[in-house]
């Protein structure tokens, strides 16, 4: 581990560069250190990268510390210049490097608290290194004179009365016997006296027993005695007007000319306000500054020491989130918001206030409790019943009564283990369970919580994110007819590249994007894209005449302003209406709501291609066929498997498969056939009559260049099909 940032040897990320830019701004009038503003920023942009390590690395205060003590090497050591980094860096700093950190949110909240930690102990330490290095060049000077008073002992009398005299830190010296030989007046203002009230009385009137440094453990004794000649010690006195002094007090043993101890020279330096400063430090690291609750990091701190040795051999979590939160913050503001975290975080902590609990705000309006008294079940759960029954009384905020509730997720250490991340794993999914069964639940964590819940969780906590992040791409497979099996469309399929899960299925993602309500973004992206590509191909190759087919989710067709988005997306990629095609499943457009109706009709008049998917696999009413100008249905891969041999197990299948495609025609409508695998599967198809095709007989869902070759050989049938 390096003890000091380096600079970056690598080109600067965008977000370094952007953070360096906001620190060095917040840093403007409250350092003196010898930089033009440029050379700041580049300063600053290697500690930042260092940060950014820090948040990715297991030691994490260490590189944290780094940091600290970089700036105080660099002339950057004032009091302001820490409050301003602390709060720069708790500020903006996942703002401007959130994609370098790495994707698991939690994490990053959990170790940015550490950041800080480190920062603040780390700017201390360094200021103490700081210090005492004046303070031992002072010594040295004092020493160096008395022991060159052979020389001339005039002119180093001089001298060290001089150093004496003069120094900004406090010197005194004491015989053998602890009198009081002599202290200059930094001394004397230190303890609020003058140097003539301290001459000549024993030491332990004015300094009593302090703590020694631990490197010097037993070393006062020593020193007395001659077995070492210098000793450090923090002490903490009274002044005379009863005041609070902490000292840092390094003594140096003098010896006479025949080697025997003969009196001690003593520096000591009012570390006061630094004490004051690191412990107000400390406490602003691991308390929220709204509610005055413990932060993430003090919990996160006091969730691994409960478990490593809990008092009644369980503890248990209680996470809770409060169900509406942001819709009060959006319509009311955020200082509606804020004073009614004040009053909720009051209300939780009474509630659960006492015995060996500990409540924490972890941000938002997330707050979680430990209990580490739990002996029956009814220990387990009583913090969160408390809590539920705390606000149930409504919140009167500046003369509005808002009614609040909240979510609790409950998790025993016995079902989980003791691992802290597991635990709040646990807790964060059981919340999850909490929320989705309604408002002002609480919900115990069930050890038979499926993998599939567990995925469904993780993708809801991650989808606002992935599109920011590029993690969303399309894949094409080609609509091929069956008359002469050449190109007739391009269907996009969606596909979510997850950092930890893999590639994701759109049946896996979609449910979760209409459910957390991102289905607009995520539906506004992939008509984007895909459309983008669709004029690309039509660049390309400009005899073509297939079409590109993108689903439609029932959530994105009920939003307002899909017409209006459709048309946005084929006039900024340059692509005719006629070469688009709009899938639809049957429940999308099922209902009395004449909202999708109009808006898909307007897309069709503007020349928009409409298809049914999956039919056959929703409702048996076929008047909304009616309703719609459909052009195609697509029969889901279920029609299919009997058909896996080319010739259907039970004939009254053939006959339901021959009815579906000759009314398809019968109303003027094509007809593919999803999920075709073998070749017998397509021979029957073409018997029935059926129109075109798509499935991994002829390609699996690929990357775009996969369909470039097959452009130039699309097919030239009508439109309608």
């Amino acid at each position: 581990m390096e003890t000091t940032a380096p600079a970056a040897t690598q080109p600067r990320t965008g977000g370094a560069v952007r953070f360096a830019r906001r620190w060095a701004q917040a840093l403007t009038g409250v350092h003196a250190a010898p930089m033009g503003t440029g050379q700041l920023q580049t300063h600053l942009a290697g500690l930042t990268e260092r940060l950014a390590v820090a948040i990715r690395d297991d030691d994490v205060e260490a590189h944290a510390e780094c940091v600290a003590a970089a700036l105080v090497q660099s002339d950057l050591h004032t009091v302001a210049v820490l409050r301003r980094t602390i709060e720069v860096v708790a500020e903006g700093f996942t703002d401007d490097l959130g994609p370098d950190l790495g994707d698991d949110e939690l994490k990053i909240r959990s170790r940015l608290g550490r950041v800080i930690a480190g920062l603040s102990a780390g700017f201390t330490a360094a200021l103490q290194e700081r210090t005492l290095a004046e303070q031992e060049k002072l010594q040295r000077a004092a020493l160096r004179a008395v022991r060159l008073a052979d020389r001339d002992r005039r002119s180093v009398e001089a001298r060290f009365r001089a150093v004496f005299a003069d120094a900004g830190v406090g010197i005194g010296m004491v015989d053998l016997t602890g009198r009081v030989l002599d202290v200059n007046a930094a001394f004397g203002r230190m303890l609020g006296r003058t140097p003539d009230e301290i001459r000549g009385h024993g030491v332990g009137e004015f300094i009593g027993h302090g703590t020694e440094h631990p490197s010097t453990s037993g070393g006062l004794r020593e020193l007395l005695s001659g077995a070492r000649d210098t000793c450090r010690i923090e002490t903490v006195q009274r002044r005379a007007d009863g005041s609070r002094l902490i000292l840092d007090l390094s003594l140096s043993l003098v010896r006479d000319d025949d080697g025997r101890p003969d009196f001690l020279i003593g520096v000591a330096v009012d570390i006061t306000d630094r004490k004051q400063l690191q412990d107000r430090l400390w406490h602003e690291s691991r308390h929220d500054a709204l509610t005055g609750l413990p932060n993430r990091t003090l919990f996160s701190e006091e969730l691994a020491e409960r478990l490593a040795e809990p008092v009644c051999g369980r503890l248990s979590v209680s996470f809770v989130d409060l169900d509406g939160f942001k819709n009060i913050n959006d319509s009311l503001g955020h200082d509606v918001g804020d004073q009614l975290l004040v009053e909720v975080a009051r209300r939780l902590k009474a509630a659960v206030d006492g015995g060996d609990r500990l409540i924490a705000r972890l941000g938002g309006d997330e707050f979680v409790v430990i209990d580490d008294g739990c002996v029956g079940e009814a220990d387990v759960i009583g913090p969160a019943e408390a809590m539920l029954a705390a606000l149930r009384e409504p919140i009167t905020v500046g003369g509005r009564e808002l009614t609040v509730s909240a979510s609790i997720g409950v998790v025993d250490s016995r079902a989980v283990g003791a691992d802290p991340q597991q635990l709040m794993r646990a807790a964060d999914i059981t919340l999850y369970r909490a929320k989705a069964a309604g408002k002002s639940r609480l919900a115990r964590y069930d050890a038979g919580d499926s993998a599939r819940q567990i995925t469904h969780h993780v993708l809801a906590t991650a989808l606002p994110a992935a599109l920011s992040r590029g993690e969303f791409f399309c894949e094409y497979q080609p609509i091929v007819g069956l008359s002469d099996n050449r190109l007739r469309g391009v269907e996009a399929l969606v596909r979510w590249r997850h950092p930890q899960l893999g590639v994701v299925a759109p049946n896996d993602f979609i449910p979760v994007a209409e459910e957390t309500g991102h289905i607009g973004a995520v539906g506004r992206w992939v008509l984007g894209e895909a459309c983008r590509q669709a004029g690309l191909w039509a660049a390309e190759c400009t005899q073509t005449s297939c079409y590109l087919s993108v689903n439609v989710a029932v959530g994105q067709l009920r939003l307002p302003g899909l017409a209006d988005a459709v048309m946005r997306a084929l006039d900024a990629a340059g692509v005719p209406p006629e070469r688009l095609q709009l899938e639809l499943t049957e429940s999308a457009v099922l209902g009395d709501d004449r909202g999708p109706v109009d808006e898909l009709r307007r897309l069709a008049a503007a020349g928009v291609r409409l298809a049914i998917d999956d039919f056959g696999t929703g409702y048996a009413n076929l008047a909304y066929l009616t309703r719609l100008p459909v052009r195609q249905l697509k029969l889901a891969g279920e029609f299919l498997k009997p058909l896996r041999t080319g010739r259907s197990v039970d004939p009254r299948h053939d006959a339901v498969l021959a009815s579906i495609i000759n009314l398809a025609h019968d109303l003027g409508l094509s007809v593919t056939a999803e999920g075709v695998e073998h070749q017998g599967q397509a021979d029957r198809l073409k018997a029935l009559g059926c129109d075109a095709a798509q499935g991994w007989l002829y390609a699996k869902p690929g990357p775009a260049e996969a369909i470039r070759p097959l452009l130039p050989l699309a097919s030239n049938a009508p439109p309608s099909m």
